[in-house]
């Protein structure tokens, strides 16, 4: 065999030995681009080769619910389950006055003391009484049933006859705090250490006041950690 034939049958060898390595080589790839897959968080699949599309920034947080957030004053529970007409009108006339502030002697209709916002509910809600100071409704009123006390409506007394609220259940009460204003305020314990006792107004034997001046609209009350009477 000469020299050209020998040459001429190297490269077709060489030749086949490539196409031979290149097909070899592309079946690999498609193989491993078919077989690997990856676990997304939501559960579905995908090919090791297909571009992951990241989600948005948004999709990723922690969705909120509602309004709260941290650091945020927590507002007060919904309104009570009051029975009887006075208990309604009582409670609209309360929340049409949160967040007004406090006034020495104020009886409204903007700035309250804690015995002129006890008055002045009372009033709006159509029942009529003098107005004057704390220590004036604990001579005037009955003490209550002791299953009473905590009965929405209840005049709740404290630090020796010097701060009034309204009671609206065992869990707390709405008064005008010398800091705050008219808020709502939990018995935690520094309340319910300073409870002097508690009265109640006797609606059902009061004449019916003038309550042509209709109420403001309620507002939320804020509940209030203020410890200060």
């Amino acid at each position: 065999m000469n020299t050209r034939t020998l040459f001429s049958r190297l490269l077709i060898a060489c030749f086949f030995l490539a196409i031979a390595a290149s097909v070899s080589a592309q079946s690999s790839e498609a193989e491993s681009r078919q077989t690997r897959t990856t676990l997304e968080s939501n559960g579905a699949t995908r090919l090791e080769t297909e571009m992951s599309v990241p989600r948005p920034a948004a999709e990723g947080r922690p969705r909120l619910v509602g309004s709260r957030t941290a650091g945020s004053v927590p507002v007060a529970p919904s309104a009570p389950l009051v029975a009887g007409r006075f208990n309604r009108l009582l409670l609209t006339a309360i929340e049409s006055h949160l967040g007004s502030p406090y006034h020495y002697a104020g009886t409204g209709p903007d700035a309250f003391d804690c015995s002129g916002f006890v008055w002045r509910t009372f009033q709006e809600a159509g029942f009529e009484f003098s107005r004057g100071p704390a220590r004036s409704y604990w001579a005037t009123f009955a003490a209550p049933a002791k299953e009473e006390q905590f009965k929405f409506g209840t005049l709740v007394f404290f630090s020796g006859l010097s701060h009034v609220g309204i009671v609206v259940d065992e869990k707390g009460f709405y008064h005008s705090s010398r800091h705050y204003g008219v808020i709502y305020s939990p018995f935690n314990e520094y309340w319910l250490s300073r409870i002097d006792g508690f009265r109640r107004v006797p609606v059902e034997s009061m004449p019916l006041a003038d309550t042509t001046a209709k109420p403001r609209a309620p507002k939320p009350a804020a509940i209030v950690e203020d410890n200060q009477p």
